[in-house]
């Protein structure tokens, strides 16, 4: 693909090179539609890395920043401020939620949520490892270890990377911090092992930390078994259960957030992505005798829960539960696994809702998020995808993706896949 976009050449010479960007500058979105600095459109299936969940330019989402924009941004946390505690409520219901294992609501568990606001993923999970450490300081003897599972992807601070079950993410960076080991996802009898006999480098475990899918390893889901034992497990020896919802949450698998479907109640749920459709935000919620643990001076946020991503936040939350967005996903989201089945060289189809792995039996996972892009030429909207590796297609769509957008992308994909395969 060739730009003349001088962004794409400032980016290149003065933005450190962290990522390896694909050649097309975006300025304008809507819906699941996003249309390039030439006029060119694509269809969205990696929506923001799965933060984008009302899709791009949502009207409730646009006039509620544009409100507060008018009003106030910023004055820190040592004020309070219009939309926080609303928001806080708001999440509080959503987390109480109990849900079938498809993700339909069926009722509530009543239990109180408090929640710190942050950025991100990466400082919602750091705010969970304290809530985790506090919790073994005062219940458990002291004890600091976290056992979490290979092939999962926590962030990418020093102390979420020591997490991340991935070595190829820790290579450069070591020495990591200490009190971390990783058990293979739904291997129940490797976790009770490594529970009575944790590594010297995790030492006593005072938490389980783990995601419900693995997103960043592939689209892998823990087995709703395996999470219900976890949580028998972890209540038996008083542990903590910290569940990473970073990807899973707001409704991208169907449920408000995916531990549900297990029929299980963590004690610390990590949130981003999706709580404010794309504007930077980032939350760890825990059940209020467990909140109770972080008194202040503990943790902070010069710019967490600020006037700006709250008051988009809530208009985010508030939506997506006033139209249902769930029973929208799960619909969207059997058409689009049907669709992906059906697409030559896909052996297996994993994940729920519009979070969906595609795994293929050739390595050209590559080249088809790379030529996807350019589909324009021959005719077609061009797609944005993602991978994972060489050999797993990784699918995150706006949660507001329409059945006929998901026909054209599968139907594209089967042309670049059967090319590219030969």
């Amino acid at each position: 693909m060739q730009t003349n976009n001088p962004s794409i050449a400032l980016d290149d010479r003065f933005v450190a090179h962290t990522y390896g960007r694909l050649p097309v500058a975006f300025v304008q979105g809507q819906g699941a539609v996003l249309t390039d600095d030439s006029g060119a459109e694509y269809l969205d299936f990696l929506a923001g890395i799965g933060a984008v969940s009302l899709g791009h330019a949502h009207p409730a989402l646009v006039g509620a920043l544009q409100e507060q924009a008018h009003k106030l941004w910023q004055v820190g946390n040592y004020f309070y401020d219009e939309h926080r505690g609303e928001l806080a409520q708001r999440l509080s219901e959503l987390l109480a939620t109990t849900t079938d294992e498809t993700g339909v609501t069926t009722g509530s568990t009543n239990t109180v949520w408090r929640t710190f606001f942050a950025n991100s993923g990466a400082e919602a999970n750091e705010g969970a490892i304290k809530f985790a450490r506090r919790w073994g300081e005062r219940n458990l003897d002291g004890a600091t270890g976290i056992v979490t599972a290979r092939k999962s992807f926590h962030g990418r601070t020093l102390a979420t990377l020591s997490a991340t079950g991935q070595d190829v993410f820790h290579k450069s960076f070591l020495p990591l911090p200490e009190g971390f080991c990783s058990v293979p996802l739904n291997d129940y009898d490797a976790l009770v092992a490594t529970l009575d006999a944790p590594p010297a480098a995790c030492g006593p475990v005072c938490a389980v930390m783990l995601e419900c899918i693995q997103g960043e390893g592939g689209v892998w889901p823990a087995d709703l078994d395996y999470l219900r034992k976890v949580r028998a497990l972890c209540h038996e020896r008083g542990l903590m259960l910290v569940v990473d919802e970073v990807q899973t949450g707001f409704f991208r698998t169907g449920a408000p957030f995916s531990y549900m479907r297990a029929g299980i109640e963590p004690d610390v749920v990590a949130m981003a992505k999706g709580i404010a459709g794309g504007f930077p935000m980032g939350a760890v919620a825990a059940r209020e005798e467990v909140a109770q643990l972080l008194v202040p001076g503990d943790h902070g946020s010069t710019f967490g829960g600020n006037a700006l991503a709250c008051a988009v936040g809530l208009a985010s939350v508030r939506t997506m539960v006033e139209q249902d967005l769930g029973a929208h996903v799960r619909e969207a989201g059997e058409h689009l696994a049907a669709r992906l089945a059906g697409v030559p060289h896909v052996v297996e189809v994993r994940g729920a809702g519009l979070m969906r792995g595609a795994q293929l039996d050739v390595p050209v996972a590559t080249p088809v998020v790379e030529q996807a892009l350019s589909l324009g030429q021959r005719g077609r909207r061009g797609l944005v995808l993602n991978h994972v590796g060489d050999s797993i297609l990784r699918f995150l769509p706006p949660l507001v993706v329409e059945n006929d957008q998901i026909d054209e992308m599968a139907d594209s994909l089967e042309l670049l896949v059967t090319e590219l395969a030969g």
